[in-house]
């Protein structure tokens, strides 16, 4: 900083004190006459400047070892083998401990509590979904369902599932526990008919429910095509059958002594929340093992 700026602000600032002495009578410990109240038009608190609601204060993303997502993520495509899929992979380093930060595209709770809406599939909605005459339900048996979850970075986020209008309060009640149990999911959002056709990168993680599709390597419908089905965290808690692992790089969590952050074991409280309803877990079936998988038809 300049020398002479800061000598005149030194000048200032005596004269200021000067002044204010002389208004409180000569005392210069005495208080300064209060601010007047803000006017009508005073804009509203930013954000940042808002209340935070009460109870218990979010961890910070340091303290729970959030990430931001590597900037390939998603972007490096797998070469498709002889077997017709690509083949399972060593996990890259950045996602061998999986704690990436929620990119939030519903508004997250402001109130930090959880909440849940049921209601029909929105037209927008369905247009990305992968929903169309040709799947073995009718629209109007599937429901948009909108729950709370924690993300790794410890902060409460808004998720989308679109389930069968059977199990809607089902996924509800699970969700709910798993919020209030503080288990940790990176994403959840309605697939879209673009990821079921993308070219496979082996490291996705998105929680879903339904998607129009055939059970793995079959040709009848998988229990997602009913909406009767949920995949959670799937990176952290992958498929396997045979040599065949997905997503292709979660090969680290094959791994289930590791005990990380949203992995899913039989004693977990997502397990147990998903038998509470009379869902069944694919993380006890021989083979495949599907350790992402519930769903309340037993497939």
């Amino acid at each position: 900083m300049d020398r002479n700026f800061r000598r005149a602000g030194a000048v200032l600032i005596g004269a200021l004190t000067l002044a204010v002495a002389a208004c409180s009578g000569g005392n210069p410990s005495a208080a300064p006459a209060a601010a007047p109240a803000p006017a009508a038009s005073t804009p509203a608190l930013s954000t940042s400047d808002a209340p935070r609601p009460s109870g218990p204060v979010a961890p910070s993303q340091s303290d729970t070892g959030a990430t931001r997502a590597p900037d390939w993520l998603g972007t490096r495509e797998l070469p498709i083998g002889p077997a017709g899929w690509p083949a399972a992979r060593p996990t890259p380093p950045e996602l061998r401990d999986r704690r990436i930060r929620t990119v939030d595209y519903l508004p997250a709770p402001a109130d930090g509590a959880f909440h849940a809406t049921v209601g029909p599939v929105p037209a927008t909605v369905q247009r990305r979904s992968t929903w169309s005459a040709r799947c073995p339900v009718a629209l109007s048996d599937l429901r948009y369902v909108t729950v709370g979850f924690r993300g790794f970075d410890g902060r409460p986020h808004t998720g989308e599932l679109i389930v069968h209008r059977s199990v809607a309060q089902d996924v509800v009640t699970v969700f709910g526990r798993l919020f209030a149990a503080g288990f940790p999911i990176e994403r959840m959002r309605v697939t879209s008919p673009a990821e079921v056709t993308a070219a496979p990168t082996g490291d996705g993680n998105t929680t879903s429910a339904f998607v129009c599709r055939p059970i793995r390597g079959r040709t009848i419908w998988s229990a997602h095509a009913y909406g009767l089905a949920v995949d959670v965290n799937p990176f952290q808690n992958p498929y396997r059958s045979g040599q065949r692992v997905l997503p292709e790089l979660a090969t680290a969590y094959l791994d289930r002594g590791r005990q990380l952050p949203g992995m899913i074991t039989a004693d977990s409280p997502t397990v147990a929340a998903f038998r509470a309803v009379g869902w069944t877990w694919g993380g006890g079936w021989s083979s495949p093992t599907d350790l992402m998988h519930f769903s309340s038809t037993g497939h």
